[in-house]
């Protein structure tokens, strides 16, 4: 495409065309004037400054690094000096630029942020550990745009150390279990022993002695809180084993008591299991149908049909969960699709419809995930042809990672098999998608792949022969997804009578085909022809092909290919379906396991931005949550553990399931401090970073903090509510105005040993991560390696037109003089005769 560097210079060929159109109106003679203007046109462009860009690739002999060294002092548990180390080997053969991070906090994110420019690679010399500014996740994104390769080197680690902390809530509620994690890390993975001790306000809670040889421990303690105010926990721990460093063996947590939420409760079961949960915790009132809102925290709707609740109500509800109400709606033979949910207004709150849940049963998907050598490092074949440097091997990773991922099949079965000249079965056969835990684990087992140097070449018959032995058994939709380079030809014609034998079996394939060159090769289309021709051969077109470059994700149209549900069988006795926590990481379930089993529910369709936290085994949801304007609304698509004619689910409302419960409507309230007089709200802060409080005045007064006898100086952030910080220089637990704030040992001491995510970001920046003596040896060679480079080289067709116009006006020169010669000629002999 060409461009221009005055582009509004073309605008003279207006007047050039329009002086041609003149003289030819004029009776100029047209061939003399058409090639007069196309001249001076071509003039015109050539003025304009025409020009296009080539790409380019580009390697440096001697690429420039930059060594961030991290001197913090998390980094004493390790060899020291290896950044220096490593500065004067790679100084001496390539521009190097040293740069270290000391202190009490690591701002690794911002480090790498700030040295991600383009035209350098990134040496890191760390544990890991972002503490402070912009997390590694944003940073590492930041070095993938710029095109930045980014390498770790991971000293020896000489020490141990133990640290603990303390996760939970900063509020608690009078008189309810208040449910908190201590969470005990190690530097490595070792056998230690060690005895802690749970104090609450100096009175001890919680003690024993424990042993871990895993990195981290945690470890659930509950304890009530009967009276109103601040409150503090202490951890104190005592190793038994080798620790470092003991200043992060003890932490503080700050708790603020606050009077039990007010509930309004419309039920007309007030004997079912939930009636005791809610009444047992909350300040709950009872009422057959919707009363006034005026201090309620939440509102509880159990087993009500519709036609109960009037337009009015509605409203009512609608402007309470807009602005911040909690709104939890239990099911049961009277609610959702059994009590005109359906298309009514009250159910335009709902993060559910009440119609049934398109079926996704019955699908079992098998991935095999191409690990031969020739996926290593390599070059993106785009699809005009131009080649790009990029090393690859994370587009297999990806495009199989987001099928794991995908919501949509959440109630489908999977497994992976890795390939090469053999196959790896990195699953133990078809794992069940609706456990997040599950979804996780298969994520991790991909992630952790990489080219095997065992694999030489690309066979994909062996795969397929496992993916048959873990389908042929299976009901439902059955599919293979083939991730690959296309490099399937050793062994094409094994691999092919076993897929159609698959095909026997009503499998569907999928190829989902990474376009790359080898280093050693030039684009080799035999590779699409094979992949092309595989999927052709089994699936009778190319529909389930997908050529990918570089970043490009697969979207699979699996629709096309499930199965209908199957008809039910009304005589078919009450089937019993498992409980999964579809989303263990939400505040609901972070802190329950569930176990349990129910017998019915209410069959309903989560609606776009609903978070469905619990499913049945057979794919229903039962736990669903939104925001809704500024309130939160939990739907339970099952009963109160009561029932009507059957009774649904009564091991939801007993033993430790009950938190789910509690949990739910916990969420539901978010805020349970009492909106009057004036609220201080604060996070705990660690030794040397601020804490920052925000003071919100309810009713009239002058707003003021205090702290050790000073007031703070309040800044203004929006109507009623201020904000100010403290600094404070000791450990421990200090009030503002009675609100507690916990400081713990510095930030540094928290995370001890070495990140175990930094490979997977190092990894997706196309770099790797070294022990010292392998980075000696081999960093620099790959820093070579990986500097091959895409450059866009701007080139000038001004010459072209230039001469274009040149030669067009000596041609018609040449035209024209030759007609004169020949005319003259003629002229002449007429003459003689």
């Amino acid at each position: 495409m060409v461009s221009f560097e005055n582009p509004l210079l073309l605008l003279l060929i207006i007047p050039v065309v329009a002086g041609a159109i003149y003289f030819v109106m004029k009776g100029g003679k047209r061939s003399l004037i058409l090639s007069r203007m196309i001249v001076l046109s071509l003039l015109v462009v050539a003025i304009a400054g025409p020009y296009t860009f080539i790409s380019e690739v580009t390697q440096e002999e001697n690429p420039q690094l930059v060594i961030i060294s991290d001197n913090t002092d998390s980094m004493q548990l390790f060899e020291k000096e290896v950044g220096d180390e490593m500065y004067e080997s790679l100084t001496a053969k390539t521009p190097t630029t040293f740069i270290e991070i000391d202190g009490d906090r690591t701002p690794l994110g911002d480090a790498i942020m700030q040295y991600s420019t383009g035209d350098r690679q990134i040496v890191l010399v760390t544990d890991g550990n972002s503490n402070y500014g912009a997390d590694l996740e944003e940073a590492f994104e930041v070095a993938k745009e710029t095109d930045t390769t980014v390498y770790a080197i991971v000293p020896e680690l000489m020490y141990n150390d133990l640290s603990v902390k303390v996760e939970g809530d900063k509020t608690a509620v009078q008189g309810n279990e208040y449910r908190f994690n201590l969470i005990i890390e190690q530097a490595e993975e070792e056998f230690t022993e060690y005895d802690f001790s749970v104090y609450a306000d100096d009175i001890l809670i919680r003690g024993g002695s424990r042993s871990q040889s895993e990195r981290q421990n945690t470890l659930s303690v509950t304890h009530t809180f009967n009276t109103l105010g601040a409150h503090t926990l202490r951890v104190e721990l005592d190793p038994k084993d080798e620790d470092f460093d003991s200043i992060n063996n003890e932490f503080y947590k700050a708790i603020y008591v606050v009077p039990r939420p007010e509930i309004q409760y419309v039920t007309d079961e007030t004997d079912a299991p939930l009636s005791e949960i809610v009444f047992n915790l909350y300040d709950a009132s009872y009422s057959s149908g919707l009363k006034d809102l005026d201090t309620e925290k939440a509102v509880i709707i159990d087993n009500i049909p519709a036609t109960r609740l009037s337009e009015q109500d509605v409203a009512k509800l609608t402007d309470f969960v807009s602005n911040g109400g909690g709104l939890v709606v239990v099911g049961g033979e009277r609610s959702y699709e059994y009590g005109d949910y359906l298309n009514s207004s009250f159910e335009t709150l709902l993060p559910v419809t009440s119609e049934p849940t398109e079926w996704r049963g019955g699908r079992n998907i098998v991935l095999l995930l191409d690990v031969s050598n020739s996926f290593g490092q390599g070059d993106v074949i785009g699809k005009t042809g131009e080649t790009t440097s990029f090393p690859f091997f994370e587009d297999i990773l990806g495009n199989a990672v987001k099928v794991i991922e995908d919501e949509d099949l959440r109630d489908s079965y999977a497994g992976v098999i890795a390939f090469g000249t053999d196959s790896k079965e990195i699953s133990d056969g078809l794992i069940y998608l609706g456990s997040f835990s599950n979804v996780e684990f298969l994520s991790e087992e991909i992630s952790k792949l990489t080219p095997s140097e065992n694999f030489q070449t690309t066979g994909l018959d062996s795969s397929l022969e496992d993916a048959e032995d873990w389908l042929q058994n299976e009901v439902g939709t059955k599919d293979i997804i083939i991730i690959s380079d296309g490099g399937i030809r050793d062994r094409y014609d094994e691999s092919l009578i076993i897929a159609e034998e698959l095909k026997k079996l009503d499998v569907n394939f999928y190829f989902v085909h990474i376009a790359t060159t080898r280093q050693q090769d030039a684009y080799d289309v035999d590779d699409v022809a094979f992949a092309q021709k595989f999927i052709q051969n089994i699936e009778g077109s190319t529909k389930n092909y997908f050529y990918l470059e570089h970043g490009e994700r697969a979207n699979f149209d699996f629709d096309d290919n499930i199965e209908e549900q199957p008809e039910e069988d009304p005589e078919e006795t009450a089937s019993s379906w498992e409980l999964f926590e579809l989303n263990p990481t939400h505040f609901i379930t972070d802190q329950t396991a569930v176990s349990a089993n129910i017998t019915g529910y209410n069959d309903v369709t989560p609606k776009p931005g609903a978070d469905r936290i619990i499913v049945a085994s057979n794919g229903k949801p039962v736990l669903t949550t939104w925001r809704y304007g500024l309130g939160r609304v939990v739907t339970i698509t099952t009963d109160n553990g009561k029932g009507g004619t059957t009774l649904w689910s009564p091991q939801m409302y007993s033993g430790n399931n009950s938190q789910l419960v509690s949990a739910s409507i916990n969420w539901a309230i978010a805020d349970p401090q009492v909106k009057e007089g004036a609220v201080v709200q604060g996070e705990d802060t660690w030794l040397g970073i601020p804490a920052a409080l925000t003071l919100t005045m309810y009713d009239e007064g002058t707003p003021k903090l205090s702290y050790r006898g000073n007031d703070l100086e309040l800044s203004l952030i929006s109507q009623d509510t201020y904000e100010a910080s403290i600094d404070p220089s000791t450990i421990g637990v200090h009030s503002v105005s009675g609100y507690p704030i916990a400081v713990n040992y510095g930030i540094e001491y928290r995370d001890v040993g070495v990140n175990e995510e930094l490979e997977k970001y190092v990894v997706s920046s196309g770099g790797k991560v070294y022990a010292e003596n392998e980075a000696k040896a081999l960093l620099l060679s790959d820093a070579r390696e990986n500097s091959y480079k895409p450059r866009l080289t701007q080139v000038s067709q001004k010459m072209n037109y230039i001469l274009a116009a040149l030669l067009l006006f000596l041609l018609e020169v040449c035209l024209r003089r030759g007609r004169e010669i020949i005319e003259a000629n003629r002229k002449e002999k007429e003459s003689e005769k």
